[in-house]
């Protein structure tokens, strides 16, 4: 079998996910007028509460007792849908996301009572049973009808805020009304009108994903605003401190001694340490700030946004809140960017000049070294001269007292001339004795390196 034939398995099962929409089936049982609360939860741990949200939202549908016939769970998306005995239908969606996870929690009133209002879900017994993971991103309570919106002075009195925006959207008959401050409970209230024909109830879906996507993005962009601010001052701080460290090191690198860049050395290292650590803290919370923004604009762009008569657009608000929000957090990351390779370069200047200063010690000492070799060549062979004098003064004091017993036998006539004669043979022999003497202590020096070098080649 060939390797593409085994891989088709894997791939196909691949491509049916890369086209499958688990959102779908939810649309068959959603209708107008809905009532809907989100939450939304920021994960401090993704990989451990993203496995953990899923356990609980399980134990969500366990406490309302979903059918399991009514229910799919995937591994980041799940939904359960339950009706009770007045027809009333409890619709429950969790999805988790790469940093949150949220609920979407429908309440669709039967026929006969059709009615909405803002506030608790009116299904029987409801009440949200679990306490979430994370930390609150946003909250929202929508209300889905049918027809025209309520006159503004009717809503201005169901909408908590200044000021009301609404916008037409996605078509000309679904209106979207709301002012974004929270109520008392600390849910934004929203009004959605889908108009006289409610079309393809999936749709009622698709506006809500799309409200939820922009509240939630919006508010994960600006929750960063008290880490931003913060983390401004102290790279200005940052900054500060190492511009005077610079004029500082670049008028004295000169003259500056080893103990001095050592102490320099020292300082900037730690200021580099607790860069870094802001850095990191930094570009974990904020990376993710350009694919939020540009999430949002292409959501209000996807939802056909158009102005309705005394009423301030949506976009307005959502726009003059997150403008430069993104780009100014990626500003103070390439800051701190600076600021660290600013540090890395002063620290790369004064280990050149410690390793300069370290090669003209070292090149000081060779010199010391060379001299003292030298002198101590010059020694040695005057050693070795004093050695061949000794040598052969000894050697002329034992011929002597030879030539004076051979003299007492009669065996040699002058003494003090045969002395003489071997003074030349005494030095000869004593130059023999030396050479010979310091070409066999050459010779066994080398034969015991040999030996060591063969032995470590056999370890």
């Amino acid at each position: 079998m060939s390797q593409p034939e085994m891989s088709r398995p894997g791939t196909e099962t691949l491509l049916r996910k890369l086209h499958e929409r688990p959102h779908q089936p939810i649309g068959k049982w959603l209708r107008a007028p809905a009532h809907v609360h989100y939450k939304a939860f920021r994960m401090s741990d993704p990989p451990t509460q993203r496995p953990a949200s899923r356990s609980e939202f399980q134990s969500l549908l366990g406490h309302f007792k979903v059918p399991v016939e009514t229910t799919e769970l995937r591994e980041n998306f799940g939904y359960g849908i339950k009706e009770s005995e007045h027809g009333d239908r409890l619709i429950i969606i969790w999805q988790a996301h790469t940093e949150y996870y949220n609920y979407q929690l429908w309440h669709v009133p039967s026929q006969a009572n059709g009615t909405v209002t803002f506030g608790p879900l009116g299904f029987p017994d409801y009440r949200f049973p679990v306490e979430p993971l994370g930390s609150m991103v946003c909250r929202l309570d929508i209300l889905l009808t049918t027809g025209m919106l309520p006159p503004r002075s009717e809503l201005r009195g169901l909408i908590p805020g200044p000021v009301l925006y609404g916008s037409r959207i996605f078509n000309e008959q679904t209106c979207v009304a709301t002012s974004f401050p929270p109520d008392d409970q600390g849910r934004e209230r929203y009004w959605v009108s889908v108009g006289p024909s409610q079309g393809d109830p999936s749709r009622l879906k698709d506006i809500v994903d799309a409200i939820v996507r922009i509240e939630t993005y919006y508010h994960l962009l600006l929750m960063q605003k008290p880490l931003f601010s913060a983390a401004i001052d102290q790279v200005y701080k940052f900054e500060q401190v190492h511009l005077r460290q610079r004029e500082i090191i670049t008028s004295h690198i000169g003259h500056a001694n080893s103990e001095t860049l050592q102490r320099w050395l020292n300082t900037l290292t730690q200021d580099l340490l607790k860069t870094n650590r802001m850095a990191g803290k930094l570009h974990f919370e904020l990376s993710a700030s350009l694919p939020y923004d540009k999430i949002v604009h292409t959501t209000l762009t996807s939802i056909a946004e158009h102005p309705m008569d005394s009423y301030r657009p949506i976009s307005d608000y959502v726009l003059g809140g997150i403008t430069g929000v993104a780009e100014g957090y990626q500003q103070l990351l390439r800051r701190i960017d600076t600021l660290r390779g600013g540090f890395e370069g002063i620290i790369a200047i004064i280990r050149t000049r410690i390793d300069l200063i370290l090669e003209s010690q070292n090149l000081a000492l060779l010199q010391s070294v060379d001299k003292t070799t030298k002198s101590q060549v010059i020694l040695q062979h005057t050693v070795e001269g004093l050695s061949i004098i000794v040598i052969a003064y000894y050697l002329s004091g034992l011929a002597g007292y030879v030539f004076k017993g051979f003299a007492e036998l009669g065996w040699l006539k002058n003494v003090n001339l045969a002395s003489a004669i071997f003074v030349p043979i005494a030095i000869g022999l004593a130059f023999a004795i030396t050479a010979f003497s310091k070409k066999y202590l050459h010779k066994k020096l080398a034969g015991g390196q040999a030996a060591m070098n063969a032995d470590k080649q056999e370890e």
